[in-house]
C-alpha cells in the first residue's frame, strides 16, 4: 500500500475515482512548508514554498490504483517526492507529485473554484487518458489531453439543449438506455460502439439496437461580412472528406472555423480563428445558429456567428498555423457573387451555404444600420 498526498485537482472526487479506477477513502491532511497556487494562465496548481501548510488529502492506494495514479501524474511530466504530511492521527511519509520546474504562479488554489469550472471537463478527459492505461505510453496518451478536454467541454455544453416547442419532450418518459461495447477507435477522433434503446412516440421502448457514433467536438464558425461594401470573406483549404470521397477537387470554400478549446466560450473561438485563418480582426460578432452537423451519426456541433468587419480593399490573404499544417487562402467578394456560388454548386460545404442564406434574410437590416 502506498500513501499519496493530494493537493490539487485529484481532490475532486469524480476525477480521483476515474484515475484510481475505484472510489477512494480520503483523510484531511496538511503539508508543512508548502502552499498550492494556480499556475499562471493555466487550470491547475503547483506547490510552492510557504511558511504555512498546504491543505489536501491523504489517500492509501493498493498496487493497481497506485500504478494508475502514477501513470496519470507522470504523463504530465510531474515527478514523485516522498514528503512528511500531517493528519489528526499523526505524521507519515506520502508520495507527492511536483513539476520538474516551478512555473510562474498566481493566486492561492481553491479546489471548489476549480471543480465548478473544470471538474467535469477534467474527469471526462481523464477517462479517455485512463482507457489507455496498460497498453499505451503515458506521454503519448497525455499528448492528446487538449483534445480529450475539448471533447469533455463539448459534452458539458451539450447538456444545455435546444428548446422543445415542437419536438416531443421524450425525457418525461425516461432517458435512452445506453451500454457501450468494446471496439471502435480512440484518438484525436473517437468512434464508439454501443447498444441503445429509447422511448417511442406512441409509448413503450424501442428494441435494443447496436450502433456506432463519431464523437467529435464543438466548433465555432464565423462568416465575416462588411455591411458597408456588402462583401463577405470566404476561406479555401484542402479537405480530407472530399479526398476520401474521390473528389478530384478537394479544395473547399468554407466559413472561418475552429474547434472550441476546453472551457472557451465559442464566441471567443470565432474571434481567435478569424485572426488565425484570415488575419482579420472583427469589430462585432453576432450569433447566427447552433446546429448539429450530422446528427444521425456524429456529435459534432456548430456554433455559427456573423462577424462584422472592414473588408474594403482587402485582397487575397494566405494564413493558417504551420503547427496544424494549415494552408488557407481567403477571398473577399460581393455577397451576390457568393450567393451565386451556392446556386452553381461551387460552394458545396453545407455550413457556408446555410450561413450565406441566413445572411440573405438579415442583410437588408444590417446594411440599413451600417
Amino acid at each position: 500500500m502506498t500513501h499519496y498526498f493530494l493537493f490539487g485537482t485529484l481532490r475532486h472526487a469524480p476525477l480521483l475515482t476515474a484515475v484510481a479506477g475505484r472510489e477512494v477513502a480520503v483523510t484531511p491532511a496538511r503539508l508543512p512548508g508548502r502552499a498550492a497556487h494556480w499556475v499562471a494562465g493555466a487550470a491547475y496548481p503547483v506547490l510552492i514554498e510557504s511558511p504555512g501548510a498546504a491543505e489536501g488529502q491523504l489517500v492509501t492506494l493498493d498496487a493497481e490504483a497506485a500504478r494508475r495514479v502514477d501513470y496519470y501524474e507522470e504523463g504530465f511530466g510531474y515527478l514523485p517526492q516522498d514528503l512528511e504530511v500531517e493528519t489528526e492521527a499523526g505524521r507519515c511519509l506520502a508520495r507527492v507529485y511536483v513539476p520538474a520546474e516551478i512555473p510562474e504562479t498566481g493566486a492561492p488554489f481553491e479546489i471548489a473554484d476549480w471543480s465548478a469550472r473544470w471538474g467535469a471537463i477534467a474527469t471526462s478527459a481523464a477517462e479517455e487518458i485512463m482507457a489507455r492505461f496498460g497498453h499505451e505510453d503515458a506521454s503519448a496518451a497525455h499528448a492528446l489531453w487538449p483534445v480529450f478536454a475539448a471533447r469533455g467541454w463539448a459534452r458539458e455544453m451539450g447538456r444545455d439543449p435546444a428548446p422543445a416547442a415542437l419536438r416531443t419532450d421524450m425525457g418525461e418518459r425516461g432517458a435512452p438506455e445506453v451500454k457501450f461495447r468494446e471496439g471502435g477507435h480512440d484518438g484525436f477522433f473517437r468512434l464508439r460502439r454501443f447498444d441503445v434503446r429509447f422511448p417511442q412516440y406512441q409509448g413503450g421502448q424501442s428494441r435494443t439496437v447496436t450502433r456506432e457514433a463519431f464523437c467529435a467536438f464543438d466548433a465555432a464558425l464565423v462568416l465575416p461580412y462588411d455591411p458597408v461594401t456588402d462583401q463577405v470573406l470566404l476561406i479555401e483549404q484542402f479537405r480530407y472528406g472530399p479526398l476520401m470521397r474521390d473528389d478530384p477537387r478537394p479544395w473547399v470554400l468554407e466559413p472561418v472555423a475552429g474547434l472550441v478549446d476546453a472551457g472557451e466560450p465559442p464566441i471567443e473561438t470565432a474571434r481567435r480563428e478569424a485572426l488565425e485563418e484570415a488575419h482579420l480582426e472583427l469589430s462585432d460578432i453576432r450569433p447566427m445558429l447552433k446546429v448539429y452537423a450530422s446528427p444521425g451519426y456524429s456529435s459534432e456541433f456548430f456554433h455559427c456567428f456573423l462577424g462584422l468587419a472592414d473588408l474594403d480593399g482587402r485582397g487575397v490573404v494566405h494564413a493558417g498555423l504551420d503547427q496544424e499544417n494549415e494552408d488557407i487562402r481567403s477571398h473577399v467578394l460581393p455577397f451576390e457573387e457568393a450567393l451565386g456560388h451556392v446556386e452553381s454548386g461551387e460552394i458545396n460545404a453545407g455550413p457556408l451555404a446555410m450561413m450565406l442564406l441566413w445572411l440573405a434574410r438579415e442583410r437588408a437590416g444590417l446594411r440599413a444600420g451600417a
